[in-house]
């Protein structure tokens, strides 16, 4: 995204469970033209700014080669994140599984739950 472009609409639902059989946290962030709208995170300018920084990679990746990912184990925690970015359905999976899957919580860790040790890159 150019800085001349807006920023995408988004309406987004967070599940996330902290570990197996655990009850769910479900939250939410809308964002009209770059603008707050409505938010049960407790950081919701912090998810504003991950979603629009990371998001169009994070929810819709582009095909590649198979990425080489570190074999660690972050935790129990899944958030799945439904909704619509920019006019597209969003349905995307997030656990700490692994270097991958880690780092792509991290880039998001504001709307999914911050993790120890979060650098926010991907």
């Amino acid at each position: 995204m150019s800085r001349a472009e807006p920023a995408p609409d988004f309406d987004l639902t967070v599940t996330l469970t902290e570990s197996p059989g655990s009850p769910a946290h479900v939250f939410t962030l809308v964002c009209r033209s770059g603008r707050l709208s409505e938010s049960t995170l407790p950081d919701p300018a912090g998810a504003i700014a991950a979603v629009e920084r990371f998001g169009e990679r994070i929810f819709f990746p582009e095909p590649g080669p198979p990425k080489l990912c570190t074999q660690q184990y972050g935790g129990p925690q899944v958030a799945v994140v439904t909704g619509h970015y920019g006019g597209r359905t969003v349905q995307s999976r997030f656990s700490l599984t692994d270097g991958c899957e880690i780092a792509r919580w991290r880039a998001l860790s504001p709307l999914l739950g911050g993790i120890a040790g979060s650098a926010g890159a991907i």
